[in-house]
């Protein structure tokens, strides 16, 4: 019995270096075959990208990335505070962008109802050169795509800026020390693992909404393949009202960008931890881009930080 187990230990052991080395070919076939995936007027071509979207061959892909990035790090801080910087400087130029979301559904719900109240009006009619019209109720109900839009793109802005409520009970009492590791094995336990859950369902179920025949994560890449022959677009365009919003996939193509801003999220704050770790305390929330700085004058290098919610 406990033979057994060795082998199967020693199995599993072999299959994980054994995928992590074949992720350095796949990655290479991936750059220097672009057409094998990226040209969609070839059906296989599409087939494969749904595929390899949420495969195992990815993920042991961005294993790889993640361990090189670590090592990069490792080996220079300067580097790692880089991968800090433009990360957290990509989350906040979407979070600031797609923030102004919040305005335009505060215009487009005052118009709506000066529309329909007011002037009696059905339709609302904008025009760039191609005229674009439909009904107040598309309008109305496509409020949520601006919601939506705030939570999955602005989720890791917000992280950034810590706005996000943190609830414990060890970690507040903790030594500077002890927290970065805590981030740390937060961010590659928890964040990264999740995010691949939600990234291996939300690809699929993004999918099942855009092309027929479905597919699952299930299927095998020669079942796919073969459903490539009969593969079609088809994308969603029902609506939960006869002249409501018919644009629902879009909301699930803002699940799979959510769960990208996790994942890039997870890598910074992994990065950030380990390089705020390497240089002691006065490097605590070096490189900070926040909002709302406080009042205190920040260090050299460094911007202010503000207190999270703990209880």
């Amino acid at each position: 019995m406990e033979s057994e187990n060795s082998f199967t230990a020693l199995s599993g052991i072999f299959w994980f270096f054994k995928s992590l080395i074949l992720a350095v070919v796949n990655s290479v076939t991936a750059i220097t075959n672009p057409q094998m995936w990226l040209d969609w007027s070839d059906k296989e071509s599409l087939i494969r990208f749904v595929y390899y979207g949420a495969s195992v061959e990815l993920f042991f892909v961005f294993l790889l990335c993640f361990l090189i990035i670590i090592l990069a790090g490792l080996l220079s801080q300067t580097f790692l505070w880089g991968v800090v910087r433009v990360t957290e400087g990509l989350s906040n130029s979407i979070g600031r962008l797609v923030a102004w979301a919040g305005l335009i559904m505060v215009v487009q719900q005052v118009m709506i109802v000066f529309l329909q109240r007011i002037f009696a009006r059905t339709d609302i009619v904008l025009s760039f050169g191609v005229p674009f019209q439909y009904g107040v109720s598309w309008f109305a109900e496509e409020l949520k795509l601006y919601n939506a839009a705030i939570i999955c793109l602005c989720i890791s802005y917000t992280f950034v800026q810590q706005g996000h409520v943190r609830v414990d009970l060890f970690y507040a009492p903790a030594s500077f020390r002890k927290k970065k590791i805590i981030d740390m094995l937060g961010a590659a336990f928890f964040m990264i693992p999740m995010a691949v859950l939600m990234w291996l369902y939300s690809w699929f179920f993004m999918w099942r909404h855009l092309i027929t025949p479905k597919v699952s994560a299930s299927d095998k890449l020669e079942l796919m393949l073969r459903k490539s022959r009969v593969v079609k677009w088809n994308i969603e365009t029902i609506g939960v009202s006869a002249n409501g919003f018919n644009a629902y996939f879009l909301f699930k193509v803002l699940m799979v960008a959510m769960v990208a801003f996790i994942f890039i999220q997870a890598i910074s704050f992994f990065c950030r931890s380990l390089a705020e770790l390497r240089e002691g305390e006065k490097s605590d929330g070096k490189y900070l881009d926040l909002d709302n700085k406080p009042d205190m004058p920040a260090a050299s290098g460094q911007t202010g930080k503000n207190p999270q919610t703990t209880m």
